[in-house]
């Protein structure tokens, strides 16, 4: 079966294909703030399927995203009642995000367990997979992104700037020492993280990235054990296999 897979986050739509034995190929996305039901017809109506994964945290974006590829063929949006294969040892499990669970899944499938995942999207997500295994909660910090967005849009002085790594910790100029400020400081608040679940979990565990900043943060990071980008995507797809079996 050749899967529709789609990644519906807040910042942008991810689309890509998955062959019968689970290569994922054609991968492109669209930011999610331009989803119409135009746009979908003009980037979707090309693509061969036979089934489509949604793993959405947009809800209004992700009814016009099922609206459309109900009428391509089987359609599968992923809840905590999916078949995850991966038990839930969490008090409301209705609340966790769709791309968590595809994350638990995707990092338990290609990494095994016990492990964490960072996805550095719009939000920075830390999830937790238990060796059982089970996804037992996580930690959400402001994404990079956002963070260093905000000091240009409410100070006077301070501008935008790209996220890069910064020629040296302290800053030559104003874009240098906000770039040192941002990807230096952001590095110390997910070390921090790691090291308190690890505490908690009592030993060693493996550590993933995944998301759009993750190569930048991960290459000064000695506690990210690896950079797997399509990790969500494989998380997607192993849950719509099962769920189409």
């Amino acid at each position: 079966m050749k899967l529709l897979l789609v990644d519906n986050s807040n910042t942008r739509t991810k689309f890509a294909l998955s062959d019968p034995d689970g290569s994922i190929t054609a991968t492109f996305w669209t930011p999610t703030s331009s989803i119409e039901p135009d746009v979908l017809a003009q980037k979707l109506s090309h693509l061969d399927f036979d089934a489509a994964v949604i793993c959405s945290v947009v809800p209004d974006k992700r009814g016009m995203i099922e609206a459309y590829l109900s009428v391509r063929g089987p359609l599968h949006r992923i809840t905590h009642e999916s078949p995850l294969n991966l038990a839930i040892d969490y008090p409301k499990p209705p609340s966790i995000g769709a791309d968590r669970l595809a994350n638990a899944v995707g990092v338990v499938a290609r990494h095994g367990a016990p492990a964490i995942v960072i996805d550095f999207g719009t939000a920075v997500t830390f999830d937790i997979v238990s060796k059982k295994p089970a996804y037992v909660g996580g930690v959400i910090a402001p994404g990079l992104g956002a963070m260093s967005d905000y000091l240009g849009r409410k100070t006077a002085l301070l501008p935008q700037i790209e996220l890069a790594e910064p020629e040296s910790a302290i800053g030559k100029s104003t874009a240098g020492a906000m770039q040192a400020g941002a990807v230096i400081g952001y590095r110390g608040l997910v070390r921090e993280i790691i090291a308190a679940i690890r505490s908690e979990l009592g030993g060693q565990v493996k550590t993933i990235a995944t998301g759009g900043d993750a190569g930048l943060i991960a290459s000064g990071v000695a506690e990210i054990d690896t950079v797997d980008r399509d990790l969500t995507l494989a998380g997607i797809d192993r849950i719509g296999r099962r769920a189409f079996g």
